[in-house]
């Protein structure tokens, strides 16, 4: 889990590591390939193992759920149209969704949309997955749906997971390591566990923000 103020530079974080963003300094690794060192075929041979949530879900409203969840298995494998629409229901039942193939975005809820997107990041079977503030507009019981959503499919296909939010109930919930950035500096690295007892100023000022969250520390 990567959390941060607004500005604090966690999107751009992400969007380096995944290729979005060109480096000034420094190497992103996967399983020990420098991603800024490969060639066009190489960076595309890691893109196949890398899943993407994006913050507003990012389907395209011209096509189908069903459409949506075949793009990237279009874009990255030979698959016949009869193994693509196998794998896409597949995913489709992996996070819920039956019988929506044929809607459009424009027809679901925001969590199902949240769900769709999902469905998509993992149609390739990646070895990554990045989250952009998933829970993005949603409200707190969808929050909790989807976190546990990519808790299960984190944990069920062993995928390395990387979250961006500022969502300090999804940190509690699903954080294995957390990393605060602050003014673009990784701050402070931790459990969560350890995240509520840090004496970090900054990143008790953010944890803590909230009267709810000021209560929650007085039991620690």
């Amino acid at each position: 889990m990567i959390i941060g103020e607004s500005g604090s530079g966690k999107t751009t974080i992400l969007k380096c590591m995944v290729g979005l963003n060109e480096l000034d300094s420094g190497e992103v690794l996967y399983n020990g390939r420098n991603f800024y060192d490969l060639d066009f075929n190489g960076k595309k041979a890691i893109r196949k193992e890398i899943g993407m949530l994006f913050q507003g879900g990012a389907l395209f409203d011209s096509k189908t759920v069903e459409e949506n969840v075949v793009f990237p298995i279009s874009m990255f494998t030979d698959q016949s149209e009869s193994e693509k629409r196998d794998r896409a229901n597949f995913c489709l039942q992996r996070v819920n969704l039956k019988n929506a193939n044929k809607l459009y975005p424009s027809e679901l809820s925001g969590g199902m949309k949240k769900r769709v997107a999902i469905a998509r990041a993992i149609a390739v079977q990646p070895k990554y997955l990045f989250c952009d503030e998933p829970n993005s507009g949603l409200d707190p019981i969808t929050s909790i749906v989807i976190d546990n959503l990519i808790k299960e499919i984190t944990d069920e296909y062993e995928i390395t997971t990387i979250v961006i939010t500022h969502d300090m109930n999804s940190v509690i919930e699903i954080g294995d390591k957390i990393m605060f950035i602050y003014k673009g500096d990784n701050w402070w690295e931790g459990s969560k566990e350890e995240i509520l007892k840090t004496e970090n100023i900054e990143v008790c000022d953010f944890v803590y923000a909230t009267k709810f969250m000021k209560n929650l520390r007085s039991k620690f």
